[in-house]
């Protein structure tokens, strides 16, 4: 049997979750399968595990509108992606494929399976234990791209973004961390970053990441259409949702955005939820990385002096 989503309960009888349950589905049968979990249970623990494993958490009692319509995304965006992964397996761009990935973390076993992973796609590799080294060799003006650790030995992969940055390089970078803290995150990409994935990942994501830094880096109309892709996914928010998605990607956990905005926590988190239906994220770093993408082009557009007129 070869699902194409699971929709599972958390609670379920038997010495596993639903959540244990989908992981090792998705392990045994080696796809990431889309998943919702439908629960009662609304802590701040069950929500984070839930957003860890890249499902939806749909509250009880859920109505028949939302479930078909997180269904009908989920299977969406799964076409999508099937979509391009095929077009990134057929690319034959020799800018990309060509290009130096440089590798910068602590772990000898981790530089060892991503190297792997990348020169099996024709990715030249190279790669360093402290963010020191990288910049003792490094050259600019090379078509690379940078997966650099948060917190290496030394230096920090922050500072390495904030220097390379006043440097005037505007080397692509990918920032992985094995820290699920949203403030890593949100920090990378305004320090520069394109990405910010978190371990464990797996094969497709950390090659995708890579190829998408490249190619805005390469081809500026495909930046300009994801930060428009990423306005208009922003701009489908309610008020109220823009106001909670600021204060989750501020580190605010959901009580206490409920306190804040005079809501019940339930409410937060059903919010929560269709922002990120609503804008695509499979993550925290993922609804950061599409926010900030959509702020930078509102800047711009204020700087140029255009206007975008905002529903009341």
């Amino acid at each position: 049997m070869q699902p194409d989503l699971i929709l599972a309960d958390f609670n379920l009888p038997g010495s596993i979750n639903g959540l244990q349950m989908i992981t090792q589905l998705r392990k045994t049968l080696h796809r990431s399968i889309p998943a919702i979990i439908l629960t009662g249970d609304i802590s701040r623990q069950t929500s984070r595990d839930v957003a860890f494993e890249h499902c939806p958490q749909l509250n009880k009692p859920a109505k028949l509108k939302e479930v078909i319509f997180v269904v009908t995304s989920l299977l969406a965006q799964q076409r999508l992606a099937i979509a391009d992964n095929e077009q990134f397996q057929k690319t034959e761009s020799c800018d990309i494929r060509t290009s130096i990935i440089f590798v910068v973390d602590r772990d000898d076993v981790f530089r060892d399976t991503i190297r792997g992973i990348l020169e099996s796609s024709d990715y030249l590799v190279q790669d360093y234990a402290s963010c020191e080294a990288f910049l003792e060799d490094y050259s600019p003006g090379l078509r690379a791209c940078l997966l650099v650790d948060a917190h290496p030995p030394g230096m920090e992969g922050l500072e390495l973004l904030h220097r390379l940055r006043r440097n005037g390089d505007d080397l692509p970078a990918v920032m992985i961390s094995g820290s699920s803290e949203i403030s890593i995150a949100v920090d990378a990409m305004k320090a520069g970053a394109s990405d910010f994935i978190e371990k464990p990942f797996g094969r497709s994501e950390v090659l995708q990441s890579v190829a998408r830094a490249l190619e805005h880096s390469l081809d500026a109309s495909k930046k300009l259409a994801w930060t428009q892709e990423a306005t208009q996914c922003i701009n489908n928010l309610t008020h109220r949702q823009r106001e909670i998605m600021d204060m989750v990607l501020a580190g605010h956990p959901s009580k206490n955005i409920a306190v804040e905005l005079g809501i019940s926590q339930r409410t937060v988190e059903n919010h929560r939820a269709s922002i990120m239906t609503r804008t695509h994220s499979k993550s925290i770093p993922a609804l950061a990385r599409i926010a900030l993408a959509a702020n930078s082009r509102t800047s711009a557009q204020s700087v140029s002096g255009v206007c975008t007129p905002r529903k009341n």
